[in-house]
């Protein structure tokens, strides 16, 4: 078994507890999932049980893990650059090994003579990289694994695949994910990570639980305990208010009092005194009253409303064929049209040329006149300046009014005062959406363009996305893996192959 005693998790730049003594076991057959906000520690506290090493100069930690002795696999949420630049046949290490590593890389549905091939590992579709990773992991016979977003550009025939995967692995998994669905499926106990009182505080919790459990209960023990807390400030304000009534009652009898009765002034005062105790023994009880519940607020935010003609057609997409850019063909032709006001989807393998599709139809709408379209990259720095700051990309003319507003809708979305000024660069990528949906309420779009747009949201976060974009009034075409959002905002849903588009639903 893995075991956390008494963890303690520090920024080592400004001294910010990531995490607060934590203890946790984690047992061969175990499926716990790590949730959270962004920046919570989540990727940190997977690192710190793989390697301390990792750690190293972002955070430092007190308290101890034991291994057990056990061979762990760690798999990192991304690739650095450099791993992405190597052949694939590098990237592998190959050798004496060889017939290990064809062995996994079959046993995870990858032909095993893609771990000869010169191809770069970047140029691989995100499917296809998790699984030659995850072949490389095990070809090294973990018994214990460490999943940091594995699901990160996964389509929905990898991420059904994935589910499998973790559900039949012998040894224990901890893992991070942003997916739902695949966490609803496949977790059996839950670790809350928090960070309350404007971030200043961090703490958690560990639920053996399973996720939807785990928040159905969440839910009941806060409205139960905001229940019996406003309950307590209700009663506590009467008392408070029938202490005053005595107490001015007390202090007129004392302004008017003759001087020629002192023994009712003596009376007097000493009643004073005795109102005053009381006076503080109610305070005192205000302090012992049970609290409110203290959560990690997600997103208060909301897309302005759209007016357009519900029977006016968007969009009339016509493609002789989509093509990537070494210029293979994708897709034969296919014609795509869109109302007004209809939410649709677009589903598909890693590599069908989505992300393609949806850049031609914002360069064919941005042109028009009619529409306000709004673009949501999957990389969001094609449209962050990396060394600006949240505020700027929000409010690029820098006027005082734009600023402030800026400034509030952040603060909506639980941003600091301080992550709105630093660059974007040092923010996470559950952070850096966030941005992406505020300028949507700021600017008042009507027509949204997604690409993937829960990816990088929590789970916590994400059915509150989903609502906001189910009430949106205007256009969505979104490409997205998120099997719940297919279910509850799209009304339709294309499939893009080799094919063309086709309607599934």
């Amino acid at each position: 078994m893995i075991q956390l005693n008494d963890i303690s998790i520090f920024l080592t730049v400004n001294g910010r507890a990531l995490v607060s003594g934590l203890s946790f076991t984690l047992n061969p057959g175990d499926r716990t999932v790590i949730i959270g906000e962004e920046g919570n520690g989540k990727s940190t506290l997977l690192k710190l049980i793989a390697d301390p090493a990792l750690i190293a100069g972002h955070a430092e930690y007190t308290g101890a893990v034991f291994r057990g002795g056990h061979r762990i696999g760690y798999l990192e949420q991304e690739l650095s650059p450099r791993e992405r630049a190597l052949p694939v046949r590098e990237f592998m290490r190959g050798g004496e090994a060889d017939w290990l590593y064809e062995l996994r890389a079959a046993e995870l549905g990858l032909d095993p003579a893609i771990i000869h091939e010169d191809r770069e590992v970047g140029t691989l579709s995100g499917g296809e990289r998790v699984k030659l990773r995850l072949a490389k992991l095990m070809a090294e016979e973990p018994d214990m694994l460490l999943l940091d977003e594995p699901t990160n550009d996964l389509d929905i025939e990898t991420l059904e695949w994935l589910e499998g995967f973790i559900k039949g692995f012998p040894g224990g998994v901890l893992f991070v994910s942003h997916d739902e669905t695949l966490i609803e499926n496949t977790a059996r106990a839950v670790i809350h990570l928090e960070h309350v009182h404007h971030k200043k505080v961090a703490r958690h919790t560990v639920a053996n639980l399973p996720y939807r459990e785990y928040v159905a209960d969440r839910e009941r023990l806060f409205a139960h305990q905001e229940q019996v807390a406003l309950k307590e400030r209700d009663e506590q304000c009467q008392k408070e208010e029938r202490w005053r009534e005595i107490y001015e009652k007390v202090e007129r009898d004392q302004r008017s009092i003759s001087r020629k009765d002192p023994s009712g002034g003596r009376l007097l005062k000493k009643k004073m005194h005795s109102v005053m105790s009381q006076g503080r023994r109610i305070e005192k009880e205000r302090e012992s009253m049970t609290e409110l519940p203290v959560t990690e607020r997600q997103i208060f935010l909301g897309l302005p409303p759209v007016s357009l003609p519900a029977r006016k057609e968007i969009l009339r997409f016509r493609t002789e064929g989509l093509f990537a850019p070494d210029g293979r063909r994708l897709t034969a032709g296919f014609e795509l049209s869109v109302d007004a006001c209809e939410h649709i989807a677009v589903i598909g393998r890693n590599g069908a040329g989505k992300t393609t599709l949806l850049r031609l139809i914002e360069a064919e709408l941005s042109k028009r006149k009619d529409v306000r379209p709004f673009y949501m990259p999957q990389n969001y720095f094609d449209l962050l300046d990396e060394a600006g700051t949240a505020v700027e990309f929000l409010a690029p003319s820098g006027e005082k009014t734009a600023v402030t507003a800026a400034r509030t809708y952040l603060g909506s979305v639980r941003f600091t005062a301080d992550e709105a000024e630093i660059p974007v660069s040092r923010l996470s990528g559950g952070q850096k959406a966030k941005l992406m949906f505020v300028k949507m309420a700021l600017d008042g779009y009507n027509v949204l363009l997604l690409d993937e747009p829960t990816r990088n949201f929590s789970p916590l976060s994400t059915p509150v996305i989903r609502r906001i974009l189910k009430e949106f009034g205007g256009c969505i075409i979104a490409v997205t893996h998120d099997r719940k959002l297919l279910s509850e905002v799209a009304a339709k849903v294309y499939r893009l192959s080799g094919n063309g588009l086709e309607k599934v639903r």
